[in-house]
Parts: C-alpha cells; sequence; structure tokens
C-alpha cells in the first residue's frame, strides 16, 4: 500500500516484451539469468534483443551481451550457461501453467525482529479509555458525528446515543458529502444496521463488548467481506466477490463495532486515484487526500465515520491521514493480520487505525492486533491500555534542524513541559534507503504479474511501468537488496536502544516502512495551502512491537496541542460544489 508518490519507484518503462511463445522466450532467457546472478536490467534487455521464437540460447548470444553484466565469462561458462538456460525455459513453462491465486504468499516470511519470539498469551477487548466520561448528547448531530470514539464509546454506554441511530447519522453524512470528496466505494447499509440493531440489543441486556460497542467504522475497500465487492480501487477488480472475512473485520465484529462502508483506495493501493475518480481532502476538496488510504483518512476528518481501517506498505496511512488532518498509527509490521487483504508486498503490507484521536487507534489496536494462524507475519505481542508509562522516564529522539534551534521548535517545547528527556539523533543514512525499495515493486509485480500478461493497463495509474520493470529485477539482485535491508534493521535496532521512540517532522517513510517500526501521525499545527488554511502534522515513531509507549507519549502530545479537535468547514465548502456542478 503505497504512498502516493510510489510510482517514482518505477524509473524507465521497460518497453516491448513480446507476444506468444517469443514473449515467452525473451522473459524466460532474463529470469534464468537472473538466477543465474548474471547482469541488469540493461543486460537483459540486450540478450532479450536477440532471443525470440525458435533462436536458440548460444554461447555466442551470451558474449554478445554479457560485457554489460560486469562479467568476463570463458568458452567453457559460456556454453554451461546456454545449455542451463535452455533446460531453465522448460521449468518456467511448467511453473506457469500452475494457477496461482491473488492470495498465494511466497514460502518466506519477513521478521522485522528475527530474535523476538511470541508471546505466550495476549488479550484482546481489555483497553479502556483512559478516563471515561459521564457526557451528554452534543447539541447538533454536527458536533456528535465529530466526537472521537473515547466519546462516542461513553455516550453508547450510558445509553444516550443508540448505536442505530449514529450508524443513520452516520449513513446520511457518507450519502450527503460522499459526491464532494469522493471516499466511498459501497455503503454497507444491510449489514450496518443489522450489526447496529444487535449492538443495542446486547447492550439493553448488560452484555458490553467495550469501547467499540455500537461504533460504525469504515474499511478501506482492499479488505474482504463476503456479500460486498472488494475492488481494490481497480477496473479489473471493481466487481470482484471474496467469500473471505478479513480478520480485521471480524475481530471488529467481536468488539461489536459497526462496519457502514467501505472506503476508496487508490488503484491497487497506489496514491488518491481510483475508478470512482479522485478522492478529495476534506480540508480543500480542490486537492487530493493522498493515498492510498484516501477514502479511510477522508472519511474519518469529515465526521462520516467513526474510525477507519487502512494500510501501508510504503507511506499510505501516514500521508493520507497529513493530508487530510486525521490520526492514524501504522503498527509494527506483523502486529495485525492481513488475512483477507489485498497483497502488495509480502514482506512490507501493514493494517491499522485511522480516527480523530491516537487514543481513539489505541482502542482499536486493541481489538485487532494479533496472530490468527493465517498471516505468517503475524505476531502476537503484548499491548496495554491505558498505559502505564511515566513520562519523565522517557527518552525521546528528535533531528537537529540547521535553521531551527531547539529552544524555537513548538514540538520540542511540548514535549519538554511533558517531562521526557529530549535526544538529538541521526536516523541511519549509510546504506540506500530508496534503492532497496526496489523489492516493494518486485514483489507487486510478481502478485499481479498475471495483469502484465495480459496487457491490463487501463485505470492503474503508474503500476503497468512498474509491474513491467519488475519482470525484469534479477532475483539475484532482489535478494541482494534483501540483505541491505538486514543492514538497515540493524543499524535501526542500534539507534532504537538509545530512546524509546522519536519525533519527526521529515520524510521517513521508506525507512521506517523497510524496517517495520511503528508510527504514530497526528495533526500539528496550520499551514497555508493553495490560498486555504491546512492541516500541519508530525509523527512519532516507536520501539518494533512498543506501541503502548509510542502511543502514550504521542496521545499526550496530542492533548496538549488540541489541534485534533479542529474541523473542516465542510459545509462552506460543499455549497461552493454544488453551485459548481450546477453551472458545469
Amino acid at each position: 500500500m503505497m504512498h502516493s508518490n510510489c510510482g517514482e519507484l518505477a524509473g524507465d518503462d521497460v518497453r516491448s516484451e513480446g507476444e506468444g511463445r517469443g514473449g515467452l522466450h525473451r522473459r524466460a532467457v532474463l529470469k534464468a539469468l537472473g538466477a543465474l546472478g548474471i547482469g541488469s536490467a540493461t543486460f537483459h534487455r540486450a540478450l532479450a534483443a536477440g532471443v525470440g521464437e525458435g533462436v536458440m540460447v548460444t554461447p555466442e548470444l551470451i558474449a554478445q551481451a554479457e560485457w554489460i553484466s560486469g562479467l568476463a565469462l570463458n568458452d567453457d561458462e559460456r556454453a554451461s550457461i546456454s545449455n542451463a538456460l535452455m533446460r531453465a525455459l522448460a521449468d518456467f513453462r511448467q511453473l506457469r501453467a500452475v494457477p496461482v491465486d491473488y492470495d498465494v504468499p511466497p514460502a518466506l516470511t519477513f521478521l522485522p525482529d528475527p530474535d523476538l519470539r511470541p508471546a505466550a498469551e495476549i488479550r484482546r477487548n481489555q483497553a479502556e479509555p483512559s478516563e471515561w466520561h459521564t457526557l451528554e448528547r452534543p447539541a447538533s448531530d454536527e458536533d456528535l458525528a465529530f466526537l472521537p470514539v473515547t466519546e462516542l464509546a461513553s455516550l453508547i454506554r450510558s445509553r444516550k446515543v443508540s448505536s442505530i441511530e449514529l450508524t443513520e447519522l452516520y449513513l446520511e453524512r457518507l450519502k450527503r458529502f460522499d459526491p464532494m470528496l469522493k471516499c466511498v466505494v459501497t455503503l454497507t447499509e444491510e449489514t450496518a444496521r443489522e450489526q447496529a440493531r444487535r449492538a443495542d440489543a446486547e447492550l439493553a441486556a448488560g452484555q458490553y463488548r467495550g469501547p467499540l460497542h455500537g461504533v460504525p467504522w469504515g474499511a478501506k475497500d482492499l479488505m474482504a467481506y463476503p456479500g460486498y465487492p472488494t475492488s481494490w480501487g481497480a477496473p479489473p477488480f471493481k466487481d470482484q466477490q471474496l467469500d473471505t472475512k478479513a480478520t480485521v473485520a471480524a475481530r471488529l465484529e467481536e468488539a461489536g463495532a459497526v462496519m457502514v462502508a467501505k472506503l476508496s483506495l487508490g488503484a491497487l493501493a497506489m496514491g488518491d486515484r481510483w475508478f470512482g475518480g479522485r478522492t478529495n481532502s476534506p480540508w480543500d476538496p480542490r486537492r487530493g487526500s493522498s493515498g492510498s488510504s484516501a477514502g479511510s483518512a477522508s472519511a474519518s476528518a469529515a465526521g462520516l465515520v467513526g474510525f477507519a481501517i487502512g494500510s501501508e506498505t510504503l507511506g499510505s496511512i501516514v500521508s493520507p491521514c497529513r493530508a487530510c488532518g486525521a490520526s492514524g498509527l501504522r503498527p509494527t509490521f506483523g502486529r495485525v493480520s492481513r488475512h483477507g487483504c489485498m497483497t502488495l508486498s509480502w514482506t512490507m503490507d501493514k493494517v491499522g487505525p485511522i480516527a480523530r484521536s491516537l487514543e481513539d487507534c489505541a482502542l482499536i489496536l486493541d481489538a485487532i492486533h494479533g496472530s490468527d494462524g493465517f498471516d505468517s507475519g503475524a505476531m502476537d505481542q503484548p499491548f496495554a491500555w491505558p498505559p502505564k508509562v511515566s513520562l519523565p522516564k522517557l527518552r525521546v529522539g528528535y533531528l537537529e534542524d540547521p535553521e531551527r534551534s531547539a529552544d524555537d521548535r513548538p514540538e520540542l517545547a511540548i514535549l519538554r513541559d511533558l517531562g521526557v528527556t529530549l535526544v538529538p539523533i541521526a536516523l541511519p543514512d549509510q546504506y540506500p534507503t530508496s534503492s532497496i525499495t526496489l523489492m516493494l515493486g518486485t514483489e507487486a509485480a510478481t502478485v499481479f504479474d498475471a495483469l502484465t500478461r495480459a496487457s491490463i493497463t487501463e485505470g492503474l495509474n503508474s503500476w503497468p511501468i512498474t509491474f513491467r520493470r519488475g519482470q525484469f529485477i534479477p532475483a539475484v539482485e532482489y535478494l541482494r537488496a534483501a540483505r541491505v535491508r538486514t543492514l538497515l534493521m540493524r543499524a535501526m535496532a542500534e539507534l532504537m536502544e538509545t530512546v524509546d521512540l522519536y519525533v519527526c517532522d521529515a520524510d521517513d517513510l521508506a525507512l521506517t516502512n523497510l524496517t517495520g517500526h511503528p508510527t504514530a501521525v497526528l495533526p500539528f499545527g496550520m499551514k497555508d495551502i493553495d490560498g486555504r488554511d491546512g492541516p500541519g502534522s508530525i509523527t512519532f515513531t516507536g520501539r518494533l512491537y512498543d506501541e503502548t509507549t509510542l502511543l502514550a507519549v504521542a496521545s499526550a502530545f496530542q492533548l496538549r496541542s488540541g489541534d485534533h479537535l479542529r474541523r473542516p468547514p465542510l459545509e462552506q465548502f460543499l455549497a461552493e460544489f454544488s453551485a459548481e456542478e450546477e453551472t458545469s
């Protein structure tokens, strides 16, 4: 699930891979050379030019292209390789004849902390808000719609608001504002009303499931739910229906939450453009919401759902939260099961909450975390909320700014007031982080190989370039990137031994997504964006599987700043949008 700029990873477009058996031979030769460790994409293209239908892979053909590989082969080596490649062609044909569904992973599992063992026991649905408040129902429905989960939970628990009336309120708002925001793929009205009535009946009978009981939520439409399309935001899958129920959806049902909609994502988890148009920011519908959790962030910030679930591979929770002024948590890799969710990268995909406060995110994480027996990367580790964390005992890192002293930075002033110890740090920069992300494009190309071979490109944003490029990445280079990733993970582990977490307003998305560390994002300050007020943002990144400490600090910071309480002027924007629609 990628940041809207992830198409930049694609590099130069690779032209003409060939058709039919000739194309198969060319690709097979390229992959076989990659498996043998020979050459770059340039070398592969040079060799591909000479290999076609019925042409043998001869030692002379290899000699013509080997200079680009950086290898100097002798005649015996060329002969050996040519024989091996011809045998490999038959293997490739047999492998490609085997149907492989989109949900079949490779026999490999990524572990952000290889030395960590699963916890013997974890508990879910045990969290409560840090303080329960006795609240009265707000005077207006709009005030009610914008309440955080912590306060919605109090109203539902005290039966001052029913789940069914809250569900109807959010369904009405989704219908009203979606033409402007384009954040809804499918309304799940029948399921929502059934779940809401059940939540109210259980509460009336004295059965309370916890703070998410009766709270309406929206699912990013890469999460499968029986009876509804799971479109992945892309035209080829627009009407796809999957019988699987995503683990995250099942666990939210267990917690009593009410699913009201499946929300938009950029096509195949890229950006904010999908087959329904562009999802827009509630702070300025002239601008896109970024992505790929475009609808989840837009709907949460606009008060159209109580909370939403998003996913991230390279910025897809953090980036739209920044654009929309929402609060989000990208958990540690493996903290939340991805079963039933579209795969983009087996070693980088993560699922996490988007809401109006980080304490909301903590309550949601408590309901959805842990292994499920389906996702081999999911691991059981403890999570506790409310946190028993002493802020004065914590060390919070920060990146030094050559243009501003530490005394002139408002985020550091708030942290000082909270009592933490501030520590200047430098993020690991000795490894080519952006180059390691070729793993993502290669894995994505593997997942959607069928689209590439069928020449399906319409409505897929910049993915076709990345998918074609992936056909030319040698296995050795992919695994070399994985090994350098290990070194990057070790460097990050050394840094995190010196601090409990760090605050950052720079772009460290590639680094932290590759190492699997958890990041909380929250609105902070306001800034002028294209002549309108828009939300600023800041992030906190914590130790692997230590979301308790991360959220304790980030939530305390958020409560002190109060910027999450700002609301976008939706009524003004809707009036402008309606006027433009009438004149167009």
